[in-house]
């Protein structure tokens, strides 16, 4: 089974606008690590919606403003 939905974020134009805040910072700054923030920024993995909040917090920005739920067309019912 496909997934339905695709999480696209913009973790990595957040952080180079908090004065190019690095991965390491802000894992440290959301309780997590360093590779979970990797993970998150290149798709490969989805974050709980906790953790989700707490990287929209630490920018001061909205859920919505990190992350985009976009439609998998080719995506079976």
């Amino acid at each position: 089974m496909n997934k339905k939905f695709i999480i696209k974020n913009k973790i990595r134009t957040l952080r180079f606008f908090a004065d190019e805040m690095t991965q390491q910072e802000l894992a440290e700054r959301v309780g997590s690590s360093r590779q979970t923030i990797i993970a998150i920024e290149s798709g490969k993995y989805s974050p709980s919606l906790e953790m989700a909040f707490l990287i929209a917090d630490v920018f001061g920005v909205t859920i919505n403003e990190v992350f985009e739920v976009e439609k998998n067309s080719e995506a079976q019912d």
